[in-house]
């Protein structure tokens, strides 16, 4: 009898998806469909077309009637787009979001697909630690041919995966749009900030269908270069970019790699660019790098040893 009214008391996370797709015809399918096929399907999960050309919005439109949890909007492009754009979709969608009541919610981005235990998986892990305010799996690249293991670290989450809980999205004010993009990096740092605790589960796997950042045909040397500016308006501290620099050489292309995303960051960092995020915020993830370094210096020393 006490089992049974526990099940009935018992109350499922509520959490709702946010998507904003662009030109993503190729890949969109795939993801909606793996959100269809979810132990937990989201209460809503709000798809913004922004702006695309090809056939994104003929996709999404043949799931309406059969998958009630998406609400589409389209929103005209337009010629000023940059790595923000993405953010204003969000937050166009965020409005629609007001009424509704849920615990949870995700940044899912239109080129991803989940196993259908996913969003289970984390909201479990959830909700049992009210500390976690960031969470999400693992993704897994597709490249040249195969699905690759990305670098990550467990403090740290994938932008296109982002689940957060309400509470925390709140309190740290949603994403701030940035020209060069990097907004999950610091919806996490901020979070942080403010002592939400930030984690990956690698048992927990999501897979990308395209290499991160080739979302407007840019090509990959393109796109290491790009990573360089991104990181210096991120607010990378000039040291800590050496080190995810030579991190990054695990990655292909290797040493041209990072070659050209530590030549991208410099680009910025000698013309002085202004960094366009708070100034508390900034000094906060320029510590923390500083923290992470000084904690690898025993490492160092044993090595030499």
């Amino acid at each position: 009898m006490i089992k049974m009214l526990s099940e009935l008391n018992y109350k499922k996370p509520v959490y709702v998806l946010i998507t904003a797709a662009r030109n993503e015809g190729r890949y969109i399918e795939k993801t909606i469909e793996s959100i269809g096929r979810q132990t937990i399907l989201p209460f809503k999960w709000i798809i913004v077309n922004d702006g695309s050309n090809d056939n994104t919005q003929d996709i999404i439109n043949k799931y309406l009637f059969d998958y009630k949890f998406i609400e589409y909007k389209f929103i005209d492009s337009n010629n000023n787009r940059n790595f923000a754009s993405k953010v204003y979709a969000i937050k166009r969608a965020e409005e629609m979001l007001i009424p509704i009541r849920y615990d949870y919610i995700g940044i899912l981005d239109a080129d991803i697909t989940l196993a259908k235990s996913y969003y289970e998986k984390v909201l479990k892990i959830f909700e049992n630690n009210y500390n976690l305010g960031i969470a999400c799996g693992v993704l897994k690249e597709y490249c040249r041919g195969k699905f690759e293991n990305r670098i990550y670290s467990s403090w740290s989450v994938s932008g296109g995966i982002q689940l957060f809980r309400r509470e925390c999205y709140e309190d740290i004010g949603g994403l701030i749009p940035l020209k060069w993009g990097g907004e999950d990096s610091i919806a996490e740092a901020v979070a942080r900030m403010h002592k939400w605790e930030v984690k990956s589960f690698p048992g927990i796997i999501g897979y990308h269908h395209k290499a991160t950042g080739t979302g407007n045909n840019n090509g990959i040397f393109s796109v290491c270069f790009q990573k360089g500016l991104q990181d210096y308006y991120y607010g990378v501290h000039p040291i800590y970019q050496i080190v995810r620099c030579i991190r990054r050489v695990l990655k292909k292309p290797y040493i041209i790699g990072s070659l050209l995303q530590y030549i991208g960051f410099i680009w910025s960092y000698c013309k002085k660019d202004k960094i366009d995020i708070p100034q508390d915020i900034l000094q906060y993830i320029r510590k923390e790098q500083l923290t992470r370094l000084y904690k690898l210096l025993p490492y160092f020393s044993k090595v030499e040893d």
